[in-house]
Order: structure tokens, then sequence, then C-alpha cells
């Protein structure tokens, strides 16, 4: 049986990166995570590695990094792009 997700947290530097976004792709990106609450770990989620309740899943060109704690989800970051277009030192 799947945990349902009882109330999604935006912190506010995530809501702030999805305000940045053309209004389509932000009603994509809201329209994942209320699918997330009743499945909060689809088959295309990938669980970030040595940090425990730490989840990303894709949707088009973004990211979205979200914890699962308890019957909370809690998302943390959403990014455009792929990681070749982040500036490595």
């Amino acid at each position: 049986m799947r945990q349902a997700i009882a109330t999604i947290f935006v912190a506010p530097p995530a809501e702030q990166q999805l305000r940045a976004f053309v209004k389509p792709l932000r009603a994509l990106l809201v329209k994942r995570l209320h699918a997330l609450r009743t499945n909060p770990r689809p088959p295309s989620v990938t669980k970030l590695e040595g940090v425990d309740h730490l989840y990303q899943i894709r949707e088009g060109g973004c990211r979205i990094v979200y914890a699962i704690r308890e019957k909370d989800l809690i998302v943390l970051a959403i990014k455009n792009g792929t990681r070749t277009e982040v500036p490595r030192s």
C-alpha cells in the first residue's frame, strides 16, 4: 500500500524558482507536484545517494528535488536545465 501525502510544503527558494518559469511550464510542474501527493515515489523517481529521504524527479527539462518526511512532502529545489549546462570549476 502506498503512503498518501497529507501536505506539500514548498521551500521559499523553490517557490521563487517555480515562479520564474513561464506559465505553461509552471502549470505542468504544479500538476506533477500534485500527482506526487498520491504517489510520492513513482517509477521515474531517483533516490539521491548519501541522503535519507531525498528524491529527484524530472519533468520536461526540469528537476524537482524533494524530501519525504512522514506524511509531508517538502519541495527543496526546482531547477531548469541539465547537468551539462551547470558551470564547473
